[in-house]
Parts: structure tokens; C-alpha cells; sequence
């Protein structure tokens, strides 16, 4: 029987879809480094969550032939040394991308409406923060992506039909992808933050994409604009966010990501009662988690008997379950 081996625990629905083609499970002491190693030399599949896998786990992973995310995310994980030991890397490339879209449009709403300060004002009474604070209709807006994947699509489409929003968007690869005519192209990452009343960030934390947003982008934003995160903390420089907020270079601000999560207690971005903050929940509703579960669990089975992956994020030339089928 082929063990797989979760470190944090997924929708029943994932597990019950393991069991029921006669998979072992593996529940794991913890997604600390120590607790990985510890788990992870004799197990045949890997379904991760957030966790990192360095060239030493992997190197410690003597039986495992497939690693399947729980969401979409890799960049934990050394996908270049998976790859040469022959471990399949899958994630549930659909699973959460319209749950992170629709949490990006609650954000645009919440941060134009003022929703955290009326709140708070409603819940003390305060009926004269009406007076103080108007908030702005977004219909007009103009909104600018940093990304246009699947996430980025989505927005787009909610925005523009939902919220009557301009919709515009960089992305490296744009002029090989199908566009609808209400998303205009962008031709430079910069030109983002010059036109956009919300600019959002959609594309992948790597060694190329860490730290690209900083003071200088912050500088050519409007001052009644608005900066989102819903990507990944790294590409973001959190003390040039900081300084935006605290200068007032900018409106405000709201990200579901950050360099360290938790945050330490004394991050000073804590503090910023213009800044919305969620603990990277922005992909797990109740309905994303169960995608993500299923998409993850259908990636092992499909290595681990003899299938190629729906949802491969690496090409081992020689992989260990092919080996083992032979």
C-alpha cells in the first residue's frame, strides 16, 4: 500500500478521495523543517499546503514520486531539484482562482467605501464620520493589473462588468494571450501604478519577481490611489509600503499576503488603520477548499498509477513513478 504524507490537514473530501483507491494516510507532526524530515523519508506522495521544501527535504524524500499542492503556489518549493530527482510536482491550477478574484473585488469595494473605518465609526456611534469621509464610487475607476492569469482574467471580468470599471493590465506574456477588448494592455510594469485608482498585484513571487514593488512605484501613484496584494509578500518591499502609508503617498492599501506570516507582533504595517490586512485566506472558501483538496488527491493518484498529470508544474525527463511502473 502507498503512503501519502499531509503535514497540515486538508478538506475530508481530499482524504476520502485517497482512501477510497487504496491510499495510506499519513497525517504529519508539523510543517516545521525538523517535523518534514522526520516525515517524509518513507512516504510515496507529498500533498502540501504552504510549507517549504528545500534541496534537503527533497534529498530526504527517498520514495516520494509526486508532490501536489493544495491550491496553486510552488515557489516553496525547489522545483529544479525535484525535477532532477525525478519527483512530479502537481498543484489544482483552477481550484481557488475565482475565490481569489472575488476577494480582490471585496477588497476594491472595502477600501473605496471606507468599510473598515465606517465600522469601526458605526459601532461607536460615531454618525459623524459620514460627514468626515466620503468614499468613492468605482464605477469609472480606472484598474490596473499586475497579471493577467487566471486570477488576473477574473478580475478583469468582474470589474469591468460588474463594477463598470476601466480595466487595464501589464503582463509580460499579454500579446500571446486572448484578450477581450474592455482589458487594455499595458506596455510597461510601471505605467500600472502611473494610471491606476487600485492597482493589484496577480503574478507569482520568484527570483526575478521578489521585491519589484517598491518606493519608486509607490511615488507615481495618484494620492487617492490604492495598492492590493493578493499574489505572494515577496514581490513586495513591506518598509516602501509603509513609508507610502505614512507619507500619504497614497490612499491606502490592502493585502491578503506577507513576507512573514503571522507577521511579528511588532511589524509596524499592524498599525496602519488604512491598511486592510487578511491572514492569506483570500483562496479558502469552503467551496475552494474542497477543489483544492480534490485537485491535489487527483494529482497523486494520477502519478502514483501510471498517468500523466492533469495539472504538471514540473517535466521530470526520468520520473521515479515510471520507474517504478517498469
Amino acid at each position: 500500500m502507498k503512503t501519502v504524507l499531509i503535514p497540515e490537514d486538508i478538506a475530508e473530501v481530499g482524504k476520502a478521495y485517497l482512501r477510497e483507491r487504496g491510499y495510506s494516510i499519513r497525517m504529519g507532526r508539523g510543517t516545521d523543517k525538523a517535523s518534514l524530515l522526520a516525515d517524509i523519508a518513507d512516504v510515496d506522495a507529498v500533498l502540501f499546503r504552504n510549507e517549504a521544501y528545500d534541496k534537503e527535504i527533497l534529498d530526504a524524500a527517498k520514495q516520494v514520486k509526486v508532490m501536489a499542492r493544495h491550491g496553486v503556489g510552488v515557489d516553496k518549493v525547489d522545483l529544479a531539484h525535484a525535477e532532477e530527482l525525478g519527483i512530479w510536482v502537481t498543484n489544482g491550477a483552477t481550484s481557488n482562482s475565482n475565490s481569489v478574484a472575488e476577494m480582490t473585488i471585496g477588497f476594491i469595494i472595502a477600501l473605496g467605501r471606507n468599510l473598515l473605518e465606517s465600522n469601526k465609526a458605526a459601532h461607536a456611534a460615531d454618525y459623524g464620520f459620514r460627514n468626515r469621509k466620503a468614499g468613492m464610487d468605482l464605477e469609472g475607476k480606472t484598474l490596473a493589473l499586475l497579471g493577467y492569469g487566471k486570477i488576473g482574467k477574473l478580475v478583469a471580468k468582474k470589474a469591468h462588468y460588474g463594477l463598470g470599471m476601466k480595466v487595464y493590465a501589464y503582463d509580460p506574456l499579454l500579446d500571446q494571450m486572448d484578450k477581450p477588448d474592455y482589458v487594455h494592455k499595458l506596455d510597461h510594469f510601471d505605467d500600472a501604478f502611473r494610471i491606476g485608482d487600485y492597482v493589484s498585484a496577480h503574478y507569482p513571487a520568484s527570483e526575478q519577481n521578489n521585491k519589484t514593488i517598491t518606493i519608486d512605484q509607490f511615488r507615481l501613484m495618484k494620492q487617492s490611489a490604492y495598492f492590493l496584494n493578493l499574489a505572494r509578500g515577496e514581490i513586495l518591499v513591506e518598509a516602501d509600503l509603509l513609508e507610502a502609508l505614512q507619507q500619504g503617498l497614497i490612499a491606502g492599501a490592502a493585502l491578503d499576503v506577507m513576507n512573514d506570516e503571522p507577521p511579528k507582533a511588532d511589524n509596524p504595517l499592524l498599525a496602519i488603520e488604512h491598511l486592510l490586512l487578511t491572514p492569506h485566506n483570500a483562496a479558502l472558501t469552503s467551496d475552494a477548499k474542497i477543489r483544492m483538496a480534490l485537485f491535489a488527491a487527483q494529482g497523486i493518484d494520477e502519478v502514483l498509477s501510471g498517468k500523466t498529470p492533469s495539472w504538471p508544474v514540473n517535466n521530470p525527463p526520468v520520473p521515479r513513478a515510471s520507474m517504478e511502473v517498469l
